[in-house]
Formats: C-alpha cells, structure tokens, sequence
C-alpha cells in the first residue's frame, strides 16, 4: 500500500473534483494544479500550488504549453526504488507525485459542435496526454486518473484505502489511462486523415456484456452508448439479435418523413406503412406479413396513441420503438414483462460500415443515396402516374435496406411482399410473390423494386403475370432492352435509377 503524498490535477471538466480535492486536502496531500484547475480549488478554499511555482516559468502560448518541463514529468517518472532518481528530485527540489488526475480537452465533442477547423485543432490536447501516458507508465509509483469519469471509483478507491493506493489499483488505472489514450489519438487520426484516406483506427470502449451473441454457445458484447439514442422504460436486457434489428430498423426509419410503422424479423422489413395515422399505418403495416411479425421489432417514427397501443398488445413481439408514448399507452404495452420499450432519444447514427473480414476489417460509407422522383429515368412508352411513383419510391426505400438479392413489392405505399438474401433475382421474385398471395393480398396495379438489375426479361415477365404494373430497378444490364421492350408490349412502367443497392 503506497500513501498519496502529492498530487498533480489538471482537468477540463470539474464535475464532482470538488469532492476529490476535499478528501485528498483531509489527508494532508499536497496539491498541484494547472490554470483553471488552480483557480477552482482556490474558490473552493483548499491550498493548491501553481504548476508554474514549481516550474520557475509562466504558462505560455495561450495556455499550449504549462506542464511540459523537467519538474512536471521527473516527478511523476520517477522511480522510488531507484535511489538515483530520488537523488536528482531532492537536488532539483522535485516533489514526487503519487497521484495524477487529468481531464482532456474535449475534442470529440468539439467536432459535433462545429466545422471550424481551428476550434477542433485547439482542442487536441498535449499536455493532459503527456502527463496520462507518463503516469500510466510508471504506475509501480503513481497512481493516474484519466479522466473525469473515473472521478467516484477513485473516491471510492480513496476511502476504502485511506488515500493510500495498491500496485493491482495502480494496474487498473494506468489500463483505464492508456485506453483513454488510444482512444483520443484515434479520434485525432481519424479527423486528420478524412480526406486522404490515410486509414482509420477503431477504439472500442463503453463496452456492455450481452446475454449471448447471436445463439446462447456465443458471447457477445456492445461497445457503444446505447442511452444516447435510448431510454428503457420497461422489459429485458436487449440481446445481441435485437441490436441487428434495431439498427436495421433505425436506419430504414430514417428514410420516410411521413407517418411510418416499420416491423422487423432477422434484420429485414416484413411489414411497413405510410398512413396518416399511427393506428393506420401498424395496421396496414402487419397486414403484410402478420406471421413473420411474431416476435418481431417494431418501430415508429411518431409517438404511440393508446388505439394503437391496444391493437399492437395483441401481438406477440419482442420490442417497440417510438419517439413517445401517449397517456395510458405504456400502462397497456407493459402487460408482458419481458416486452422492451424504448423511447428514442434522437437518431444520429454513423456514416461509416465496419465489418470484421478474414484476418481484418471492411470499412465503407453508409449507402445514404435514397432516389427521389428527379431521379427516375422512365425509359418504357407508358409513363407512371403519380401513385405509382410514390409507391416505386416508397419501395426502392425499403428494398435498400433488404438484403441481397432482395425484390420488393408495394402499394399504396404499404408492403405487400418481399424476396430477401436469395442467390438469383428470379428467385427472390417468386418469393415475394408466393408470399403476397398467401397472404391474399391483392397484387393488380402494384410495383416492383430491384436492389440491381434484371440481367433478363424473365423477372420482368413472372411479375406482369403476378399484377405488376410499376418496376423501378437501377438498370445496367447489357439486356435492359429486353426488358424495356416487354413492358412496352404490356403496357408496364419502368424507371432506372443507375444507382444499385447490394446489401449482403
């Protein structure tokens, strides 16, 4: 057990350091700090020394430069079982600090905040990473706080060991400091190199222990802050699989503006609809496919009513995701315990893919491109009215986010059908359209979505037979014209947007 006879504080956020201070002053530790650290513990009316007292030299450069001397990092390097170092620290009247506590510049949350280049610069910090690093190294002698975070574990750490520190705590803090590290210089890199495509460096952190991973003989983990886009007002832990879907559903919710009830089954829409009202559009929403629903995700993109909520608890699902709910509504959704609702706090999800490949990682854009009517190249004789536009653009919205080879099939801006992750297009359509019709759902006058392109007419022809009125595909293939000209003879629309929408 090693006592804390000195400590150096330097830190952005002063959140709860008023306790921290207290308690370190209590035990007669001597205290050091930077600019306005040492100005707010000397309103709090504790004794602190200036880092520049120790020092000899002023805080220069508009604050860039305060700790980076000799005196600064020979007292948190130093070796206390290496008597020359005690040596030169009585010499150069250095004190040797036990205790680091540092709080970086927060350069993150700058970058949300603004594009001004020399804002986000100032806030990469320098000294505060140097002092977390030299101290994490040499954590056989100091103990390092990197963050403020970490703030009530050291509280906690102090009054359990009467402002005294172990190696195995000492370990555990310089782990915290070096992923803090690793960390902030990741964020820096990743901003630096945006636009040169230099690489990109992932650090994890927030992590969360699942249940499992996608089957109970797997583990599984979230590193991230579900709360951010989250409150959870009722039910269980979510699970991995329910992660999937609900990021697949957010993403897809993201692409309608109007009222929108989305349902989810293994990360694929299985019901969706636009209405004008809540209650409309779940209806409408399930009535595409009320068996997949079964234990599904739902989604909606506007606040649940109590009719709504009185309809949905008929089914069986796993969670519901809206903005808000209405007076009485979670009363009536909370009757199963198991059942998770979230509140969706905001919707601010990466533009960046990663997944893991082989030996190493994929990284690519998010495909955000979503194709509106100036867009579409009609390219048959037949011109599409404006119903079908809308419902050819409300399925190339869906079929984007269904996996590949994925065809879809719409109307009335409501779901009728899907055929998703099949290894040829035809089969894909023969799914969507099996499905549709075991459902008895009217297909006459309906559209198509491809997520590519028809490299026959063959598709073309099955979903003329099945009721299609409407395609909208990407186009590309050296046969388009084959199937440009089967519609011309049977009176089908058909629009190429030149943008394809693999989802594997």
């Amino acid at each position: 057990m090693k006592k804390i006879k000195n400590a150096l504080i330097s830190v952005y956020y002063k959140d709860n350091l008023a306790a921290v201070v207290e308690l370190l002053h209590q035990n007669q530790v001597q205290l050091y700090a930077t600019g306005g650290t040492f100005d707010f513990i000397q309103a709090i009316n504790i004794p602190v020394h200036e880092v520049e007292s120790l020092t000899g030299y002023p805080s220069i450069l508009d604050g860039r430069v305060k700790t980076l001397h000799p005196k600064v990092f020979g007292g948190i390097l130093a070796r206390s079982s290496e008597k020359e170092h005690q040596q030169q620290l009585k010499k150069y009247e250095i004190p040797a600090f036990d205790l680091v506590i540092v709080d970086l510049y927060p350069f993150e949350e700058t970058l949300k905040q603004t594009d001004d280049k020399q804002r986000i610069i100032e806030k990469i910090d320098i000294g505060g990473i140097s002092l977390i690093r030299a101290a994490a190294k040499n954590f056989e002698d100091v103990l390092v706080v990197p963050a403020a975070a970490y703030f009530n574990d050291l509280l906690s750490l102090l009054t359990k060991n009467q402002c005294a520190s172990t190696q195995s705590d000492r370990l555990h803090f310089a782990s915290l400091a070096f992923g803090v590290s690793s960390h902030y210089d990741s964020a820096i890199y990743n901003w630096i190199g945006q636009n040169d495509q230099s690489g990109v460096r992932l650090s994890l952190q927030n992590q969360t222990t699942l249940r499992y991973g996608e089957n109970p003989h797997q583990k599984g983990s979230f590193y991230g802050r579900l709360d951010q886009l989250f409150e959870q007002l009722h039910g269980k832990e979510i699970s991995y699989n329910n992660l999937l879907d609900l990021d697949a559903g957010l993403n897809l919710l993201q692409e309608f503006d109007e009222t929108t009830f989305a349902i989810l089954k293994h990360n694929n829409a299985c019901g969706l609809a636009c209405r004008d009202t809540v209650s409309e559009a779940y209806e409408q929403a399930l009535a595409g496919d009320p068996v997949s629903a079964f234990g599904g995700v739902l989604l909606c993109n506007r606040p649940i009513d109590e009719k709504t909520a009185e309809n949905i608890n008929k089914l069986f699902f796993e969670i519901i995701v809206a903005p808000d709910f209405e007076k009485n509504t979670l009363e009536i959704l909370k009757s199963r315990k198991n059942r998770i609702i979230l509140r969706l706090r905001s919707v601010s999800l990466s533009n960046q893919q990663y997944k893991t490949a082989l030996n190493g990682f994929l990284a690519q854009d998010k495909d955000v491109q979503t194709e509106s009517e100036k867009d579409f190249k009609v390219v048959t004789s037949a011109k599409p009215n404006h119903q079908q536009i809308e419902d050819m653009v409300f399925a190339n919205k869906v079929v984007k986010h269904s996996r590949s080879n994925a065809i879809v099939i719409a109307k009335n801006k409501q779901l009728i059908a899907s055929g998703i992750g099949q290894t040829s297009r035809i089969d894909a359509l023969k799914q969507a359209i099996a499905k549709a019709q075991s459902f008895e759902l009217d297909l006459e006058h309906s559209v198509l979505a491809s997520d590519a392109f028809f490299p026959f007419s063959d598709s073309v022809q099955i979903a003329f037979e099945a009721g299609v009125i409407a395609v909208v595909q990407p186009g590309g293939s050296v046969r388009d014209q084959e199937s440009v000209a089967f519609c011309n003879q049977h009176g089908m629309r058909m629009v190429f947007t030149g943008f394809r929408h693999f989802k594997h």
